[in-house]
């Protein structure tokens, strides 16, 4: 015959083991820092311009040699809601094989991305730029090109061929075509990879001089802006 005070009993020991069994869990969690790192703040990217250059180039080494950082995505994002602090600001080209924050190796809110087709200088994204190191501090603005650009490759084949191109896409051209004539110029080998580096150049030209804003950030050596090519073969930045 069943003993139902025996029964009782163990309900008991079992509830107060799982209780005890929970707590321990917790404070083994709370001890690796796993709760504390969703409510950490937001680091700060008052590191200069070659601290933050440096950091962009290790996690693209990371990148190349496929070993990147372990990251929980979810960490920060609690405190990233009020504030964000990136590192450097990316003049990026949309092409959907360049991925900046792979490419370096960064987690959300490290890079502020401004991206078109073509990676040049007009006036939004130089706004938007303006944006990331007023307000948000960027020390670093880096642009970023890559190979077998279609958007070089078009206006490429625009001057050579003579093509006819759609829509907004001249306007596009005219932006890129000064790159594309120098390369032309210099008589490279290689037309669209001279010309792909040329874009760059101008791009890193145009945001050191601009003002009121740009230049005068660069001048206190408060700003450095760089540049580079991705290589979408092997994923490694080579910076110009």
């Amino acid at each position: 015959m069943c003993d139902c005070s025996s029964f009782l009993a163990c309900l008991h020991i079992n509830r107060q083991r799982r209780v005890l069994l929970g707590a321990a869990a917790i404070a083994a969690v709370s001890s690796t820092g796993w709760l504390g790192a969703a409510h950490a703040a937001v680091p700060s990217n008052d590191i200069g311009p070659d601290a933050a250059l440096k950091r962009l180039m290790a996690g693209n080494a990371r990148y190349v040699a496929n070993r990147p950082q372990t990251r929980d995505y979810s960490a920060g994002r609690a405190a990233r809601v009020k504030t964000q602090k990136p590192i450097a600001a990316i003049l990026s080209c949309s092409d959907s094989r360049v991925a900046p924050e792979l490419a370096f190796d960064q987690a959300p809110g490290d890079l502020f991305i401004v991206r078109l087709a073509g990676n040049f200088v007009n006036d939004d994204g130089l706004a938007s730029l303006e944006y990331g190191t007023v307000f948000l501090h960027a020390p670093l603005i880096l642009v970023l090109g890559h190979s077998n650009c279609g958007a070089v490759d078009a206006t490429v084949k625009v001057l050579k061929d003579n093509a006819q191109l759609p829509g907004h896409l001249p306007a596009l051209v005219n932006a890129i075509k000064p790159a594309v004539e120098f390369a032309r110029r210099s008589g490279a080998a290689d037309l669209l990879a001279a010309a792909i580096a040329e874009n760059v150049r101008l791009a890193v030209d145009r945001l050191k001089t601009a003002q009121p804003v740009l230049q005068d950030l660069v001048q206190q050596k408060k700003l450095s802006v760089a540049g580079g090519v991705y290589d979408l073969a092997t994923g490694k930045v080579t910076l110009m």
